[in-house]
């Protein structure tokens, strides 16, 4: 699950972030209104949570520009205030959930998962292919009706993966949607991954399925 994070205030940013990718979450920051646009347009997020109080352009506006440009991601508006009228004008801009600083790292994953649970709803909770079901909400997944147990990046990439079966999902792909910025492209962390994720789902019980489109990326296949 990827996340944008629009904050100015590094004191709270770092700390929104850091509970995100802790809870293994890929997590963007943008720091001004502008940037945010940007980074909106240019990728799929599955939740933003948005300040509203900005250097120029403000959260209320932002949210409103993105919903005129038709993008519908769950925005999650942080205020440092609990005025009525400010949540009001929030959620009339299009936002689908508001949370009023100081808060709890509790609250805060409550407010996301639910955001994200939304999301999953209009797409379905299962994803499926061939022997392979990930169930979003319960978090498992199996093949062949047997549990696999992953780690919450694994099942990421698998979700990922799936998502785009049997199309090819390039190395580029992954990273933006599995990982953040802050990820070092000249690593082999994405074969790393791949490997495990190849050990565990096919082993010695099943045919291979995660295959290797070389100079691309990778992609779910059924063996012929």
């Amino acid at each position: 699950m990827r996340i944008l994070v629009v904050e100015d205030e590094r004191r709270v940013a770092n700390f929104v972030c850091r509970a995100l990718r802790e809870n293994a979450y890929a997590v963007d920051l943008a720091e001004s209104g502008e940037k945010a646009l940007e980074m909106a347009s240019e990728t799929s997020y599955d939740s933003i949570l948005l300040d509203v109080r900005l250097p120029g352009l403000s959260g209320i506006q932002v949210c409103r520009e993105l919903r005129d440009a038709r993008i519908d991601t769950p925005i999650l508006m942080l205020t440092a205030r609990s005025l009525i009228e400010q949540r009001v004008e929030g959620l009339d801009a299009g936002a689908d959930d508001y949370l009023t600083k100081p808060f709890a790292v509790a609250e805060l994953l409550a407010r996301v998962r639910a955001l994200v649970r939304r999301r999953l709803n209009k797409s379905g909770p299962v994803l499926r292919y061939a022997d392979i079901e990930l169930d979003r909400h319960r978090r498992r997944v199996t093949r062949s009706g047997q549990t696999i147990a992953l780690t919450a990046k694994e099942f990421a990439l698998l979700e990922f993966l799936l998502s785009r079966a049997p199309d090819v999902a390039s190395r580029t792909e992954i990273v933006e949607h599995v990982w953040d910025t802050h990820f070092d492209s000249e690593t082999n962390l994405v074969e790393v991954y791949i490997n495990r994720l190849r050990q565990k789902i096919s082993g010695e019980r099943h045919s291979k399925i995660i295959h290797t489109v070389h100079g691309v990326g990778y992609c779910l296949k059924v063996a012929e």
